[in-house]
């Protein structure tokens, strides 16, 4: 009785803050325009074109795109999961859609989570089984899956013990949504101690590994990375600064000034998270005397310029190519870091902050091998002292090629030594179609 009181309170509170969440798309979609598009497709109004009874699997975003691909090639190949629904809720990871998978999948934006929103999506998608990603847990539709008797699962699941300080909070609405899926995989066994802590039953939850290290150097990716390669001039020592998000950049800018000095010809990439902010990204650059070249522009690097800034998407894996040293953005406030296995496939020594807290178990395997370096410093340190950490590090590595080089292959083999979640994975989604 609790559990369906909770989950009334949740619908209607949802239903009367509807308006509200439309309103911060349009709000978003001043900066980028494709928040406004698609509307119909966030109130559960599902295109035609998408037909019904599919395996639904909800991507949240780009990196979980990505991630699903080994895992989606191997479920196309089969005969019993060849029909795939990939829903995202970014236009971003709608775009890294069609880039990856083209007419493979269809694809349409996850609805809202109020009762009209998913209840509409459902009625239209009728999906044969629907699988959700790491901690996309939505109430509303998973009850309306349970009710509807459409199986769920919970794959690449991921639980940090900072996560679990606030779903702690709701727990009388998770816990019975953790307990709807027919399975749950984990990335680790921290991860699975957390979910079963939070209402998991430990018979259906499961280690699997992490899906993000199934990753592969693809033809198509090479491609991209010797066409890249061909707008540099000249040979130049790189760093690449990933997925940065405010304040990063500004941190990177400060340690480059000084870099500089001792290497000249030292290149900059820059690769802002967010669409919406490459513009004020490159004014900042251009502010602070730096002479900025951007992606877009498709002009050649120029031995005078300092900065590349790809302000285009898909792009940042190819670019790990390039670069002598990645530092990967996130980490050195409390947004909890990206994903550092991308650098690690080929091979290059990695710089984080003292944030990594969505990639808890990865960083540690990587520290534990040496194949990464992270920062560690006050909480409360100037960003003086901050950017002098940051500055330190980077030039000793672009000092000793030696120390580059055994750290770019301390990394790749830590990512091959913890491959094979896709291939689990894909078994367990597909006794989970077969059986209903």
């Amino acid at each position: 009785m609790r559990t369906l009181i909770s989950l009334l309170l949740y619908r209607i509170v949802l239903i009367v803050l509807t308006p509200v969440l439309l309103l911060v798309l349009i709000i978003r979609s001043r900066t980028n325009k494709a928040y406004r598009q698609r509307l119909k497709e966030r109130i559960g109004w599902i295109p035609h074109t998408c037909k019904p009874n599919s395996l639904v699997i909800h991507a949240a975003s780009v990196g979980e795109v990505i991630a699903l691909k080994p895992l989606i090639q191997k479920l196309l190949a089969r005969n019993d999961c060849s029909c795939i629904t990939l829903t995202t809720f970014t236009p971003t990871g709608s775009e890294q859609v069609k880039k990856l998978f083209g007419n493979d999948v269809q694809h349409c934006y996850f609805p809202l989570d109020v009762w009209p929103c998913t209840w509409l999506f459902l009625h239209r998608l009728k999906p044969s089984a629907l699988v959700l990603m790491e901690t996309e847990l939505w109430p509303n539709i998973i009850a309306q899956c349970t009710s509807k008797g459409i199986p769920l699962q919970l794959i690449n699941g991921r639980l940090s013990d900072n996560s679990m300080k606030s779903y702690k909070k709701i727990a009388w609405l998770v816990s019975p949504c953790l307990k709807a899926f027919s399975c749950i995989l984990t990335q680790s066994e921290e991860h699975k101690k957390n979910f079963i802590k939070l209402g998991s039953l430990p018979e259906k939850t499961t280690v699997s590994g992490n899906l993000k290290y199934d990753i592969s150097i693809t033809e198509e990716t090479a491609v991209k990375s010797a066409s890249l390669a061909n707008y540099i001039e000249g040979d130049r020592k790189i760093w690449l600064v990933a997925s940065t998000h405010p304040g990063d950049e500004a941190l990177a800018l400060a340690s480059f000034s000084r870099l500089k000095q001792q290497h000249p010809s030292l290149l900059l990439i820059l690769v802002p998270r967010h669409p919406e902010r490459f513009t004020s990204v490159k004014h900042l650059c251009e502010d602070q005397q730096w002479h900025v070249v951007n992606r877009s522009a498709q002009k050649s690097v120029e031995h005078t310029h300092d900065i590349w800034l790809i302000d285009t998407l898909g792009e940042l894996l190819a670019c790990c190519a390039l670069a002598d040293i990645v530092t990967m953005g996130g980490s050195f406030s409390t947004i909890g870091g990206h994903n550092p296995l991308e650098p690690a496939l080929f091979e290059k020594p990695i710089i984080v902050g003292h944030d990594m807290s969505n990639f808890r178990e990865v960083t540690a395997q990587l520290l534990s091998a040496g194949g990464l370096a992270q920062l560690h410093y006050p909480s409360n340190c100037s960003q003086q002292i901050l950017h002098e950490h940051l500055t330190k590090q980077v030039n000793q590595l672009l000092n000793d090629e030696r120390a580059r080089a055994l750290m770019g292959q301390a990394a790749l083999k830590v990512v091959k030594q913890n491959q094979g979640a896709s291939a689990l994975t894909c078994e367990t989604i597909a006794r989970l179609v077969n059986h209903n």
